[in-house]
């Protein structure tokens, strides 16, 4: 199947400020962004034409920068305004929106105090993140080879590019010996995350999910909480020792992208998607209005 390159579309995207066409939307090579990952961003889905908690997506983007030490030149009000008339404009029903903050490229060192912070929004169709099949019967995960760095090495609470670099890794070494996915452990040897959504184990029917202190709270992993807990199903918060899942009945992923998303394997552990994985998939579904 033949990529469609993301320079090369249709259609515009937002950019400091206007609605530009899609192959106008570019950055200088020696953009301080590209050379120290001095980005933020935010991954989210917009369902019938409404992106799903889209003003705490923009909120946190407004945090991670500040995180990371600059300011977003634009209010959340601003950029709410921005990603809701986008999505409009593309006429897509259901679509993936991503919103995106860099430095710009007047300084080109470690130091770039005086850099423009340059803002963009952009959408466009991506259906399910998995096929049918592998959502029937759940994904297989690899172990990651890196691990969640300590929150005193590195801004965890960020939803910065440079933290997704040893994603990127994990995800394309897992894929090139037949996984869909790796799961990461933290810097304690704890299980955290996949590389880009978080992780829940049913356990004796309840759901249990690592503590997210040195990775994100994901909004898709708190609304599972919220929906679990609507149903008066137990959730704990906790720290996870790798080896519980060989008591685990059932695991999944969750996140914007990933949505829910069952887990068949991971490392030697087997699982069969069951019933709670099931329940939280249609709830979730419903609850984002894709059901």
């Amino acid at each position: 199947m033949s990529l469609v390159p993301f320079d090369d579309r249709d259609g515009e995207l937002w950019m400091d400020g206007k609605f530009v066409p899609w192959r106008e939307a570019k950055l200088h090579v020696l953009s301080h962004g590209l050379h120290y990952a001095s980005a933020v961003f935010e991954g989210e889905r917009s369902y019938n034409g409404k992106v799903f908690k889209s003003r705490q997506h923009t909120e946190r983007l407004h945090r991670s920068a500040e995180i990371v030490g600059y300011q977003i030149p634009f209010s959340v009000d601003e950029l709410e305004k921005a990603k809701t008339e986008l999505v409009r404009r593309t006429g897509f029903k259901n679509c993936y929106v991503r919103a995106i903050a860099w430095r710009g490229s007047e300084m080109m060192g470690v130091s770039a105090q005086n850099n423009t912070i340059h803002v963009a929004i952009a959408a466009w169709e991506w259906p399910s993140y998995f096929s049918p099949n592998l959502l029937a019967n759940g994904i297989r995960l690899k172990w990651a080879k890196y691990r969640r760095p300590a929150p005193d090495t590195a801004p965890t609470a960020a939803k910065a590019s440079g933290l997704y670099q040893i994603c990127t890794i994990s995800k394309h070494e897992a894929e090139r010996d037949g996984f869909q996915d790796a799961m990461m452990l933290d810097y304690r040897g704890l299980l955290a995350e996949a590389t880009g959504a978080n992780v829940f184990l049913v356990q004796n029917g309840e759901l249990h999910t690592p503590t997210p202190d040195c990775f994100l709270n994901g909004l898709t992993r708190q609304t599972v909480i919220e929906l679990a807990q609507r149903r008066q199903i137990k959730v704990v918060e906790r720290a996870i020792q790798p080896e519980e899942l060989g008591k685990t009945d059932e695991v999944f992923l969750v996140g914007s992208a990933a949505e829910v998303t069952p887990v068949g394997q991971i490392g030697d552990y087997k699982f069969t998607p069951g019933p709670m994985t099931k329940l939280m998939r249609e709830d979730y579904l419903k609850e984002v209005g894709a059901a």
